[in-house]
């Protein structure tokens, strides 16, 4: 296959995945600032299938497709305003947690302890980057913010990091068998 027919192919990978990450964001538990959504699990599952650099430009594509108004974040919702609102940082976060998560599975093994590891970090830095805009954008102390944007969500992130590395590392042992993925994800097969 020539390079451009495998960019081609990525690009169509990323695609899939930012609609998956969509699809996934309309499963929400409401909570008053922050709801729980299934983003933070497709963005975990799409860095374990994929890995780092795919992983990332899907994000990225979500991001984008969410900030110029597609409802694609969670509760149907899209525009600038949610990127730069107080749930926004974890948008942002997701693109940096594809990227480490894959990176880490890159660098090591993709198995599923592993992958619960990346899977994570990767948790830890969406949280990162989600309080730290709570506390910009509502002038929350450091301690509200933790209250607030990280707290209610530890425990079933560490359910949706599980839940994404056993998925994902599925999936993608299969997506390799079938040479539609290759073991480095230095490119798609």
């Amino acid at each position: 296959m020539n390079n451009n027919n495998s960019k081609l192919r990525g690009l169509i990978i990323c695609g899939i995945f930012a609609a998956i990450t969509a699809i996934l964001a309309q499963i929400e538990i409401p909570l008053p600032i922050v709801p729980i959504s299934g983003q933070t699990f497709a963005v975990g599952l799409t860095a374990t299938i994929i890995g780092s650099r795919y992983g990332a430009i899907a994000m990225v594509c979500y991001a984008l497709l969410g900030g110029v108004g597609m409802p694609v974040f969670a509760g149907f919702k899209g525009g600038v305003q949610v990127l730069i609102g107080p749930t926004g940082g974890y948008i942002i976060g997701f693109i940096l947690a594809a990227y480490v998560t894959g990176l880490i599975l890159e660098k090591t093994k993709f198995t599923l302890p592993m992958a619960m590891i990346a899977n994570t970090i990767g948790m830890i830095i969406t949280l990162i980057f989600g309080a730290t805009q709570l506390k910009i954008v509502l002038g929350m102390t450091w301690g509200q913010a933790l209250v607030t944007g990280i707290y209610p969500f530890v425990v079933v992130g560490l359910i949706k990091a599980f839940l994404a590395s056993w998925l994902g590392i599925t999936v993608r042992r299969r997506l390799v068998q079938a040479k539609l993925i290759d073991q480095t994800n230095k490119r798609v097969a």
